[in-house]
């Protein structure tokens, strides 16, 4: 009898470590924009497409709302933009279990500039190399808002902060390949690779003087026939001069959710699995 009053007392101890709002897998996470959040039709829209693209119930899902002051507190500081709260329409779905290489899809109808490369390569800079995104909009949106919400929504599954400078040189990554695209008319896929071929040299060789990635980037424009003025290779050279820079906190944040993103099960820092093998243990130990 005492053997299985402890053991009920054992199950109740469970039931209170257990977090509320279990019932949500913390693996899911979607971000939507404010202007989409508060339109009714926008919001199904985009719900639709998560569901049918991720094949999801988005009924336990996690939601968080990106506003206007959030991507501008980022765009500012990079193109001198600001969006009021009815221009944020890009929306992410996150779904962290479908987690061997780092995937994202985008509804390229909607999402008019930024492609699913530019948010790869964007979130690597930010120390991201696994789950699978999906990125939609209502209406025709150019995507640059999107990155702080599939940011957002890694920090929500694995209740890990991404340093804020590393956010800054995964936004300002976007945000200029964005620009370039736009002002100098180069196509997208390429530019990203280009980025992301200049990325792993200057990172191979712990290049950190602006003036050496000018010549990198360059070399790549040259030897690819890309049409890009000299003004945007001087910002991507910043660009990539400030991912470099943060790579101390990159990888610090990596060896933070290195278990998670790996293969790991994430329950907002509750770990199930632990609990039980600690309730078998203690039941054996009775």
């Amino acid at each position: 009898m005492k053997r299985i009053t402890i053991a009920i007392l054992a199950l109740i101890l469970m039931g209170l470590l257990i977090p509320t709002g279990f019932a949500t897998d913390s693996n899911l996470v979607i971000t939507y924009g404010e202007s989409t959040y508060a339109n009714s039709d926008y919001k199904s829209a985009v719900d639709a497409f998560f569901v049918n693209q991720a094949n999801v119930d988005l009924k336990n899902v996690d939601s968080k709302i990106i506003t206007a002051d959030q991507v501008n507190k980022v765009s500012s500081g990079i193109t001198g933009k600001s969006y009021s709260s009815d221009q944020i329409f890009s929306s992410a779905f996150l779904d962290l279990k479908d987690n061997d290489n780092l995937e994202v899809s985008v509804d390229k109808s909607k999402i008019t500039t930024v492609t699913g490369n530019m948010y790869i390569s964007a979130l690597k800079s930010a120390g991201i190399t696994s789950g699978h995104v999906y990125v939609t909009s209502p209406m025709q949106a150019t995507g640059e808002s999107a990155l702080a919400g599939i940011m957002n929504a890694y920090e929500e599954a694995t209740d890990v902060k991404i340093p804020d400078n590393v956010k800054e040189a995964a936004n300002d990554e976007i945000y200029t390949q964005a620009e370039i695209v736009e002002n100098s008319g180069v196509d997208a896929e390429k530019l990203s690779k280009l980025v992301d071929d200049v990325k792993q040299e200057v990172s191979g060789d712990n290049v950190t003087d602006h003036n050496t990635i000018v010549n990198i980037i360059n070399n790549y424009v040259q030897n690819n026939n890309l049409n890009i003025t000299n003004s945007d290779i001087e910002n991507l050279a910043d660009t990539i001069e400030q991912v470099q820079n943060v790579q101390g906190d990159v990888n610090h944040y990596k060896d933070q959710v290195g278990n998670l993103l790996n293969g790991g099960n994430s329950t907002g820092g509750f770990s199930l699995d632990a609990l039980f093998d600690w309730f078998k243990s203690f039941i054996n130990g009775i």
